[in-house]
């Protein structure tokens, strides 16, 4: 069975301020399935945004749960977080899932594999998915060389820079800020 897969997700925390942003390519085998799919949500009310790679059905799954984890810890996302990755590396049903996310705050930026890690990013920059690794170069060359943009700005262009160069992304991005 062939599954839809492939996507780029960036978060900067710069200057005081979060952004994430994805692209919004979903990719079938070696196709395009779907070019505007909507890889970033926002959670209580607005002031958690979180992005996802892997399968899509899996990262909604995991979605789900850490809003109930979200709830059931009184909004504190990096408890939250941390108890998602605890229920995901022992529950057998969660183990099989394939997807990773990234969540973010006004305060901290957070990376949730499926290996039960919850990793806070060096230079405050997160990527994952298949461009991952271009957006993150770009995001570290811009927070180096670039100081004066803002961190939606610098979730912009590293996401168009992975859009250049990767196949599995595209120039289709959805960027979000966390509300106050």
């Amino acid at each position: 069975m062939t599954k839809i897969r492939s996507t780029t997700v960036c978060g900067i925390f710069h200057n005081g301020e979060v952004a994430l942003g994805a692209d919004g390519q979903a990719t079938m085998d070696k196709h395009i399935a779907k070019s505007n799919v909507k890889k970033i949500r926002k959670l209580l009310d607005g002031k958690i945004v979180t992005g996802f790679a892997g399968s899509t059905a899996d990262a909604f799954t995991l979605l789900e749960r850490f809003e109930e984890k979200l709830n059931a810890y009184q909004s504190n996302m990096k408890r939250a977080a941390i108890e998602l990755a605890k229920d995901w590396r022992k529950d057998q049903y969660l183990r099989k899932l394939e997807a990773m996310m990234v969540v973010a705050n006004k305060e901290e930026l957070l990376i949730i594999s499926g290996t039960g890690d919850v990793l806070e990013p060096d230079n405050q920059i997160a990527a994952i998915g298949s461009g991952s690794m271009y957006a993150h170069a770009a995001a570290l060359a811009l927070k180096k060389h670039a100081p004066h943009l803002s961190a939606e700005e610098m979730v912009r262009e590293a996401l168009n820079i992975a859009a250049d160069i990767c196949i599995y992304t595209n120039h289709n991005l959805i960027i979000e800020k966390p509300a106050k």
